[in-house]
């Protein structure tokens, strides 16, 4: 297990933020009404301390920002990496509760935020981001944890700088197939562009999995 960080090493406005998320629901609420990073004047990775000065995240930035929150909560700080077919992947902090797993997580798509912890494995929770995942371009082929305590001594917590070793970490790490049938993919991507085209602006919420959402 790394180093968990003292109260000493925050701010007194992080700490308050740590206080008063105490669990994942309430740092999935923080987030999904947190501006989405839309990386404008280039690409960023920013730790949770940045995150809260400039009060905007992209996914790996909220994931990394529920890690350091829910670290101080007894949750290890564990990423699950989803790999998509056009190299746009997903990150999500992973947690367990009851012995079943949940998710806390940011995206431009509502259907890729967190999950309630109701999922018996890792690649259950995997596929619950399948449908809601594909677009034009992605589809989810692969899934892969890991600890951010094997990043040693690095400063992922906060760091004012871009943290890449992070994105490298994670780009390496072996990841387990997730197969899915070609027929169900082309119905979800024909569904996907036909709501599209009615709803260019709206993110897709008509999956049947949205019960497990935790928004």
């Amino acid at each position: 297990m790394g180093r968990v960080p003292g109260r000493e090493e925050f701010t007194a406005r992080e700490w308050g933020v740590v206080e008063s998320h105490p669990t994942p629901a309430r740092v999935q609420r923080m987030l999904s009404g947190m501006r989405y990073n839309r990386e404008k004047c280039g690409g960023t990775l920013r730790t949770f301390r940045e995150v809260l000065r400039r009060g905007e995240a992209h996914c790996l930035e909220a994931a990394l920002t529920a890690a350091v929150i829910l670290e101080q909560h007894g949750y290890p700080p564990l990423l699950l990496s989803l790999e998509s077919q056009d190299k746009l992947d997903h990150v999500v902090f992973v947690f367990r509760a009851r012995g079943r797993w949940g998710s806390v997580a940011r995206s431009r798509d509502v259907g890729l935020h967190g999950r309630r912890p109701v999922f018996r494995s890792l690649r259950h929770l995997a596929y619950s981001y399948f449908d809601p995942y594909v677009d034009n371009t992605a589809r989810i082929t692969g899934y892969g944890l890991s600890s951010l305590y094997e990043l040693g001594g690095y400063d992922w917590r906060f760091s004012r700088g871009n943290i890449w070793k992070v994105e490298r970490h994670l780009q390496v790490l072996p990841h387990k197939p997730l197969p899915s049938s070609e027929r169900r993919y082309r119905r979800l991507l024909a569904r996907y562009r036909e709501f599209h085209a009615l709803h260019p602006d709206r993110s897709p919420d008509y999956f049947d999995s949205r019960v497990t959402w935790m928004r």
